[in-house]
């Protein structure tokens, strides 16, 4: 579809890139993600393949404004800092950086990789995303993590030098966590300095080892009134440290958001490239092939790894903004959404089952916001007031 054919707030919009690196050391067992174990990895090709597969996107969207890179995996600090360094160079000269482009790198906290750190910081990444995961060794070799504790806080200790932005994500409501535990592995954390945090609760993924564990009745996380607890806790603690949330699992000092993760949030256009990496642009749905080899072989066949690309409905479009964009704490914008899909802000929600969850969500205008309170219930609200989709 023809760039002039989506509306010009869209185009004038910055846009994200999203850059997937499917390798891991070892799979976790409560990873879903796209990840995969490989004694060897042929580095030319992929780099030859992850620039072409960049190409391909660059070409359907033509002169756009680029606000942010994010290399996820996987595990991209893996990756060459010649092959990140070659993708950024490229989709700096295809798009127009943005002054204060921000580029993301996901990485583990192993001494191997922290030794590549200011390599990747001189290929152009400004910002890392730190997996700790948890500061404790038990809960470490629980979750299957290649590295304990020390080794985590010495590669801590390396991306803040090597980067002028750091987030570090850590799992909680682990199996028999105490509220008392986290308080205190959080108060430890947050004495780290850095500007971002991911705080993600445990949960079991279909698929996952983990899985298959609970299905045996061998884990049990908290659930109910516990989880609720610890949820309450980390919001409370991340905002007296002046991280409070800005999405049901990210707190950050204020001004130091994730960039490309607000695009997500606030339904901006994306664009995915490597294995089973997705996107939205010009009203479509983009999805890469997943399996690693099948995806290199579709690069080699077509030049790009598209598995598929379907146009979305107005209604779909609109579910997908509202879904998203209630995560944040800053609601979303209904006309903005309206306009977008063509679609009456009376169409989107429903109004009635808004005014009947006092406390829990709130429109003031166009402006459609769940409460502190409603976040930890926000699967149970979205099907109430959300009419599309």
């Amino acid at each position: 579809m023809p760039a002039d054919n989506i509306p010009a707030a869209a185009s004038d919009e910055p846009l994200a890139l999203y850059v997937h690196w499917p390798f891991c050391v070892s799979k976790c067992p409560y990873c879903d993600f796209n990840s995969h174990v490989r004694e060897q990895v042929d580095q030319q090709r992929w780099r030859d393949a992850l620039l072409a597969d960049l190409a391909h996107e660059a070409a359907l969207l033509p002169g756009r404004r680029l606000g942010s890179i994010f290399f996820g995996g996987g595990t991209p600090s893996l990756m060459p800092p010649s092959t990140v360094a070659a993708i950024i160079d490229a989709a700096t000269t295809a798009w127009t950086p943005g002054g204060d482009v921000e580029i993301t790198l996901e990485a583990n906290p192993s001494s191997v990789e922290a030794a590549r750190f200011a390599d990747l910081a001189a290929a152009g990444v400004n910002r890392v995303s730190l997996g700790l995961q948890a500061l404790d060794d038990t809960a470490l070799a629980f979750l299957g993590r290649a590295h304990d504790v020390r080794e985590g806080l010495g590669a801590l200790d390396v991306a803040q030098a090597a980067f002028a932005r750091v987030s570090i994500d850590l799992i909680y409501a682990r199996p028999d966590q105490p509220l008392a535990a986290w308080e205190a592995e959080l108060t430890r954390a947050l004495a780290f300095g850095t500007e971002h945090l991911s705080l993600y609760q445990l949960t079991i993924e279909p698929g996952t080892r983990f899985a298959t564990e609970a299905a045996a009745g061998r884990l049990t996380i908290p659930d109910g009134d516990a989880a609720a607890d610890l949820f309450d806790l980390t919001r409370a603690m991340t905002a007296a440290a002046g991280r409070p949330a800005y999405e049901i699992s990210n707190h950050a000092r204020p001004g130091a958001e994730s960039r490309h993760n607000l695009a997500y949030w606030r339904y901006r256009d994306y664009a995915g490239i490597g294995p089973g990496a997705h996107g939205r642009r010009h009203r479509l749905a983009s999805v890469r092939r997943r399996k690693p080899e099948n995806w290199l072989a579709a690069v080699d066949r077509n030049a790009h790894g598209i598995e598929s690309e379907e146009p979305l409905a107005p209604e779909t479009r609109a579910a997908e903004a509202l879904l998203m964009g209630l995560r944040l704490a800053e609601g979303v914008d209904l006309a903005r959404v309206a306009a977008r899909t063509g679609l009456t802000i009376d169409a989107l929600i429903d109004a009635d089952a808004v005014a009947a969850l006092p406390g829990l969500i709130a429109r003031e205008g166009d402006r459609l916001t769940v409460s502190e309170a409603g976040m930890i219930l926000l699967d149970a609200i979205l099907p109430r007031v959300v009419k599309v989709g």
